[in-house]
């Protein structure tokens, strides 16, 4: 077991001055490391650091072309350090060696390379004489220090997606990641100096929400304050920054829809809602949650996916056979199980899974709920789980309506051979993404982010930029003359007979 500074404050690591935290192996109950955690006062002194440091990142002492080779080579030195990125999400999350290795670290990668070269596209916009008497351009500037809290499903690629694009935009950050998984964005942000960030621009602070969460989200020296999470605590992240007028941006929970229209491709739409909803052991807001099935294909469909998820291997995340390793801890595991539980008492049927195994580890099977009633809690409230609840639908109307019968808005997908009817589920679905025959695949091109209780504002793409840049109308007068016309409206006594004169 390793002892760990909790901080990386001003280019170096600092031992928090709160308690202890041991950080556990999900899959084995084993510590993995002991990390000092933050304090209300490590936070303070990150922020002052991030705005001290914040001139020398975003003026022309660091051009976006100079932001950009550093951002490469953080790629690179990300890239050779690897083994140890997968080595510690694995342990810290009890996720499978195969997901880190093929998802989590080389989509952390790519997403770096890609906002690297989007720091050389942060121009403005020139603009035409629109008052005739003027010429306006539009500025895009960064918008200064950035506050951002990023959960345990993915901490390295969470880490990625909020504080990268902050550094190419030209800001500074400081970070909290949860307290059960710090140990790949510490790594990230010691990369990040030695590839050439300057100290103070890139901060973590390891601690508890209720102390080094809400220091940072309450706190008045932010200028953005971003958060993925639950949305019970991104309402109260909201409410803390809004205190100061802060800008937010949030990416809260989900609860998507996978609904399948009766000339779907079975095969695939089985397929499709298996990986979607065990992706990452179901924790992962945008997994696919509800099957919305056309009654024609509904009992296929069960027990396609039922006979499927049975072949799913649940086990030691580093074996390289095991398909999905445990979820993040006994306690949310429980949880999961807990839901399952009152949804068999209240007549729903568990088809497959559903029962917390012997052995030690956060373990839970694959489960499958059918017959669904559309009130049920199992239907309506997120799960974070390896669950799939599986209800029909009695056509487009029907199918589309179930679809948005809910608080969230964060992903969807539609299964159909049919032109028309995808176009029409993905003008009508209230989702931020809405996949047509797949359901999961991000790219780092495309914006990530939701709406309604689901959060507002995006993750990756260009459109996330935005998040991170202000806007700014710059007026240039073109005329040269002195005492404008337009004077008179506020000096009355203005002789208009001088105008022509005064140049």
């Amino acid at each position: 077991m390793a002892n760990i500074p909790g901080c990386w404050i001003d280019g170096r690591a600092v031992d928090g001055g709160g308690d202890r935290y041991e950080v556990d192996d999900p899959a084995t109950g084993a510590v993995v490391a002991d990390v000092g955690l933050a304090t209300a006062g490590d936070v303070d002194s990150a922020l002052a650091h991030a705005r001290s440091a914040f001139p020398s990142w975003s003026t022309a002492t660091a051009t976006p072309a100079h932001r950009s080779a550093v951002l490469m080579e953080l790629a690179r030195l990300v890239t050779a350090d690897t083994e140890n990125f997968v080595s510690e999400e694995v342990a810290q999350t009890g996720k499978s060696t195969r997901l880190a290795t093929e998802f989590d670290v080389p989509g952390s990668i790519d997403n770096i390379e890609f906002f690297a070269g989007a720091a050389r596209h942060l121009d403005g916009k020139a603009a035409a004489e629109y008052s005739g008497e003027h010429t306006s351009a539009i500025r895009r500037d960064a918008v200064g220090v950035v506050g951002s809290i990023t959960p345990w499903n993915y901490p390295l690629q969470m880490a990625v997606w909020k504080a990268i694009p902050a550094l190419a935009a030209g800001c500074s950050i400081v970070l909290k990641p949860s307290e059960l998984t710090p140990l790949t964005t510490l790594r990230l942000a010691r990369l990040a100096t030695e590839a050439g960030v300057p100290d103070g621009v890139f901060n973590v602070v390891t601690g508890t929400g209720v102390d080094a969460g809400v220091a940072l989200s309450s706190h008045a020296g932010l200028d953005l304050m971003t958060f993925t999470g639950s949305t019970p605590v991104g309402r109260r992240v909201m409410a803390q920054a809004a205190a100061h007028g802060t800008r937010v941006q949030l990416e809260l929970g989900g609860k998507a829809p996978l609904v399948v229209f009766d000339d779907a491709d079975l095969d695939a739409a089985i397929h499709g809602a298996v990986a979607g909803s065990l992706i990452n052991g179901g924790q992962d807001c945008t997994a696919a949650t509800r099957a919305i099935v056309a009654e024609s294909l509904y009992e296929d469909f069960v027990a396609g996916v039922a006979e499927l998820m049975g072949r799913v291997v649940v086990g030691d995340p580093r074996d390289p056979a095991t398909d999905m390793g445990s979820l993040i801890s006994v306690a949310p595991r429980d949880r999961v199980a807990a839901m399952v539980d009152r949804a068999r008492d209240a007549g729903a049927r568990v088809v497959t899974g559903g029962r917390v195994p012997e052995g030690r580890g956060a373990f839970y099977p694959p489960t499958l709920i059918a017959d669904v009633g559309e009130q049920d809690e199992i239907y309506r409230d997120e799960v974070f789980g390896p669950v799939l609840t599986v209800s029909t639908h009695h056509g487009d109307d029907d199918a589309i309506r179930r679809a948005n019968d809910t608080e969230f808005g964060l992903a969807a997908s539609a299964w159909t051979r049919d032109l028309y009817r995808a176009g029409r589920a993905t003008r009508e679905i209230a989702a931020g993404c809405v996949w047509i025959n797949d359901h999961i695949p991000i790219i780092s091109e495309m914006p990530h982010g939701g709406f309604g209780a689901s959060g507002f504002g995006k993750d990756m793409s260009s459109y996330s930029l935005d998040e991170y840049l202000t806007v700014k109308h710059v007026m240039t007068d073109i005329t040269g003359v002195a005492r404008k016309p337009w004077h008179r409206t506020v000096f009355a006594s203005v002789d208009a007979a001088t105008q022509g004169d005064a140049r």
